[in-house]
């Protein structure tokens, strides 16, 4: 089993950044992928980011250009770097690992929150 939790999250005004952490812990050697989600208040959890066992990143085109998805070698965390952000950023942030059997694990979210 894989447990996933995040960190990184809070206040900050519009054009700052943030850097989000993924730890993950358990049978981290059966991980393929992390994500990174969002969800809004009433909104749907949308795809931000993701990078695979082999160091393949993807973003989402509303966040190109000013996140980075990353992971520190030797540990198994994965960040998100947020640069440029923009109130319509402000959501929870989950992190999402999938397996070799595609299997989801979630975290619990972090909050970000952009100010104008």
């Amino acid at each position: 089993h894989v447990q996933i939790v995040e960190s990184g999250g809070g206040l900050v005004q519009a054009g700052g950044s943030l850097r989000l952490s993924c730890a993950a812990s358990g049978s981290t050697f059966s991980i393929n992928t992390i994500g990174w989600y969002r969800q809004a208040p009433g909104q749907q959890r949308d795809w931000v980011a993701s990078i695979s066992r082999g160091g393949s990143t993807s973003y989402s085109d509303s966040v190109k250009g000013r996140f980075t998805i990353s992971r520190e070698n030797g540990k198994n965390t994965v960040y998100l770097q947020m640069n440029t952000l923009k109130p319509e950023d402000t959501a929870v942030y989950y992190c999402k690992a999938t397996n070799t059997l595609r299997f989801e694990y979630w975290g619990q979210g972090t909050q970000v929150t952009v100010a104008a």
